[in-house]
């Protein structure tokens, strides 16, 4: 699904087959989680791959890498030339893209600071397909801020994920609705949340969830279309309550969200705020 005998990957300042590239079993990122990512799409246009967003996504990679003590040597503008580079290599239009920083081997606690590159891309669709989604509460937390930084896109950091997303599929929905530790509503397994009543859109304020870059876009759009869209401290109850709602994400995109703990929401993704803001958003990523 996410290579074969062709792919072209970046390890390390080398172009090599995806089959061929190694790391070491010994590396503290793969023992500890002390590893930063980024998720990035590109989209065909009339004049070629466009990278959405890249180097929004790259200046958060550095942020993240400088939250964990990861030393890159890269810039922003020097990553966003290796990915088209990348792309270029692999004959890729319409791409997810995942760069990660991982560190040297090191079995014990202190942070190996030096940072590895790697960068790869395939062809994924829809995350989650067509459909709108069917969410549950998690029996599980948002992370607290004060035990990890929460805004950084650490690998580790989505442990949490896989389970709340396990959970939820064990009982028959698409994906998890996550709590903070105060109960108010934080972000899906890997995506933002926005939150439809009347004609006004709210979405989680910052501090327990990884602010998105899709879910700023959002925001951006809101403005541009003269929607009221405002950041709140949300209930689970503001969110039962809500009239639709929807899921954004570099991988999600943008999905509509049906119900939630078997509740479904008045409004139809067809009639609601968020579907004309994903048909907005599908305009502006295939622009040239």
């Amino acid at each position: 699904m996410y290579y074969d005998d062709n792919t072209v990957v970046y390890l390390n300042g080398q172009w090599l087959k995806a089959q061929s590239a190694k790391v070491g079993l010994y590396q503290q990122s793969f023992h500890y989680g002390n590893g930063v990512f980024e998720g990035i799409r590109s989209y065909q246009t009339p004049i070629g791959p466009r990278i959405w967003h890249a180097e929004a996504h790259y200046q958060r990679l550095l942020y993240s890498a400088k939250t964990m003590h990861i030393s890159i040597s890269h810039s922003v503008n020097e990553l966003v030339d290796l990915t088209y580079q990348l792309l270029e290599k692999n004959q890729l239009g319409d791409a997810y893209i995942r760069p990660l920083l991982y560190t040297s081997e090191n079995m014990g606690l202190q942070i190996d600071d030096k940072a590895h590159l790697f960068l790869c891309a395939w062809d994924w669709g829809s995350y989650f397909g067509e459909k709108p989604l069917h969410l549950v509460t998690s029996q599980y937390t948002r992370p607290d801020p004060e035990s990890c930084h929460v805004e950084a896109k650490v690998t580790g950091h989505y442990a949490n994920s896989l389970l709340a997303m396990k959970a939820a599929k064990q009982q028959g929905f698409d994906d998890a609705l996550l709590l903070d530790k105060n109960g108010h509503v934080a972000e899906a397994t890997g995506a933002n949340v926005f939150f439809q009543k009347g004609d006004v859109l709210l979405t989680p304020k910052r501090g327990h969830l990884l602010p998105g870059i899709t879910r700023k876009i959002v925001m951006d759009l809101c403005g541009s279309m003269g929607i009221s869209c405002h950041e709140a401290t949300l209930s689970l109850a503001d969110a039962l309550d809500a009239d639709a709602a929807f899921l954004t994400g570099t991988a999600v995109e943008i999905q509509g969200v049906t119900s939630l703990d078997g509740q479904v929401f008045p409004l139809s993704w067809s009639e609601s705020l968020g579907s004309n803001i994903h048909r907005q958003f599908n305009q502006q990523v295939r622009a040239a």
